[in-house]
């Protein structure tokens, strides 16, 4: 497990038998371009169906500002974030959207979804 993913805390679903669905959004997302070097900017909207466990929000937040110097590409970062929310919650279903700010007149969305077999 990386380091990063250690600071993901979780609690446990007192509703493990009900499909509820719970939507975070993190308006204030930074990484760094790789290439450039310069701040990418995004609005996470994270959207799942917990199963026996739900993520606790403070650790949330300390892990996606564990992002903020990181050269990544939009595409892995979001695919990063899946697959760690995936490893700690096992959830039912999850989905990250990641609306990037203009860069150069262009934006980016970068949509992953996960399902748990069943």
């Amino acid at each position: 497990m990386s380091e990063r993913r250690d600071t993901l805390e979780t609690f446990e679903n007192k509703y493990p038998d009900r499909d509820y669905q719970i939507e975070i959004v993190a308006p204030e997302f930074t990484s760094v371009c790789p290439k450039t070097g310069q701040p990418d900017f995004a609005t996470l909207t994270i959207t799942y169906v917990p199963a026996e466990r739900c993520v606790e929000l403070k650790s949330l937040k300390f892990y996606l500002q564990s992002f903020r110097n990181d050269g990544i590409f939009y595409e892995n970062v979001t695919n990063q974030i899946v697959d760690d929310l995936v490893a700690i919650l096992q959830p039912r279903r999850i989905k990250i959207a990641a609306a990037f700010s203009p860069r150069g007149g262009i934006t980016e969305t970068v949509t992953v979804e996960h399902a748990a077999e069943r």
